[in-house]
């Protein structure tokens, strides 16, 4: 159930229980002997005081639980005999909350001002006001309302505890499998990638050295050690990073385009808005979209051109990547897991994304991240 809707559902139960003990309140103060005088209205109005306050009870349990008493107080005072249902539930409210003290502090006060009251509403004998404040306030009810509420907070912090328990578990495992793996593809693949990049660098050299044509082959294989290095050595970064570090961000985008122009490739990069400080998240998820579609670019399509376009909006960041490869909407290719990451990047920040080549051809990458700025 998402948050918005238990708030609903959670607000319309704080006023079903508001109304009812305000109904309750009522039936009981009806249900006494009075006059209709203007005592007798404020009566009524304060009973219904009492109950309706409580809707506001999960918001403001403190302001609660002095209006619910106050109102108790006051109708008793002018000749209300009615049990101070209102008070007890705030109470239950505001253990709950966690306000203990202030709790037993007003409660303490309500049992001594409740006889005081009793005597102003026309009782001249202090057993019977002790009387009638026992009856509207027992002592049994009031603990059993602030056990209630206590024992509710305790179970909610004992799943608070048990949540983030799990969640700090989860990571944990996370972390040491995503070190694991790093170390495995370490120990396996870094070794025989550098023979290679060496073994073929050499071999360059060597026929340059010796004046004879370096074969087509050998400097592919040579450019292609060369990206696995890199790619391995990001990836590795990547497995590594626990947070303990920056993580790659919007500033390194441009060591991205200055990686992209070695290649051969030309590519520009415009910001524009004003620039301000992104959360972490967005920023890295950024850097990602980027570093992929340059890195598509460069090995599938067989471009010359690359546009980077960042724009700074007031509550997004907008990103754009073109090229001039040829791509058509006619030969649209399936989507690559590269694509595919990229897009459950920006879901999950609750982003936008669209890969699709352009009418004029090549293609394009567009990404809207949200941001949220301090208030």
């Amino acid at each position: 159930m998402s948050r918005e809707r238990f708030s609903v559902r959670a607000g319309v139960r704080d006023w079903a229980i508001a109304v009812g003990v305000a109904a309750t309140l009522l039936v009981g103060g009806l249900s006494g002997e009075h006059s209709g005088t203007d005592l007798d209205l404020l009566g009524y109005a304060l009973l219904t005081v009492g109950g309706l306050a409580l809707a506001v009870g999960r918001r403001a349990p403190v302001p609660v639980l002095a209006v619910t008493g106050l109102c108790a107080v006051g109708y008793q005072a002018v000749g209300f005999d009615v049990p101070v249902v209102g008070y007890l539930f705030a109470v239950y409210a505001a253990v709950r909350a966690g306000h203990r003290t202030v709790t037993v502090v007003a409660s303490v006060t309500m049992i001594a001002a409740l006889p005081f009251a009793a005597l102003a509403s026309g009782l001249r004998d202090m057993g019977e006001a002790f009387a009638q404040a026992r009856g509207a306030l027992e002592l049994a009810w009031l603990i059993a309302a602030g056990a209630a509420g206590e024992a509710l907070r305790q179970a909610e912090r004992r799943a608070d505890e048990a949540e983030r328990t799990r969640e700090e578990t989860a990571r944990r495992r996370a972390d040491e499998e995503r070190l694991h793996i790093a170390r495995e593809l370490h120990d396996s693949l870094t070794h025989q990638i550098s023979v290679i990049k060496v073994q073929s660098e050499a071999a360059v050299h060597v026929a340059r050295k010796r004046g004879e044509p370096v074969p087509e082959a050998l400097l592919a294989i040579r450019e292609a050690g060369r990206e696995a290095a890199r790619e391995l050595r990001a990836t590795l970064e990547a497995l590594r990073d626990d947070d303990t570090t920056p993580p790659h961000g919007l500033d390194h985008i441009p060591e991205l385009m200055d990686r992209a122009g070695r290649t051969g490739l030309a590519a520009t990069l415009t910001i524009e808005g004003q620039r301000q400080d992104v959360p972490a998240a967005v920023g890295r998820t950024a850097y990602r979209i980027v570093q992929e579609s340059l890195t598509n670019i460069a090995r599938h399509a067989a471009a010359t051109t690359a546009s980077v376009r960042i724009d700074y909006r007031s509550d997004s960041l907008a990103l754009r990547v073109d090229d001039d490869g040829r791509a058509t909407p006619d030969n649209a290719s399936k989507p690559g897991i590269g694509l595919l990451g990229m897009r459950e990047r920006v879901t999950a920040l609750g982003g936008h994304l669209r890969a699709a080549p352009r009418s004029e051809g090549g293609f394009t990458v567009q990404a809207e991240l949200p941001v949220e700025r301090a208030s």
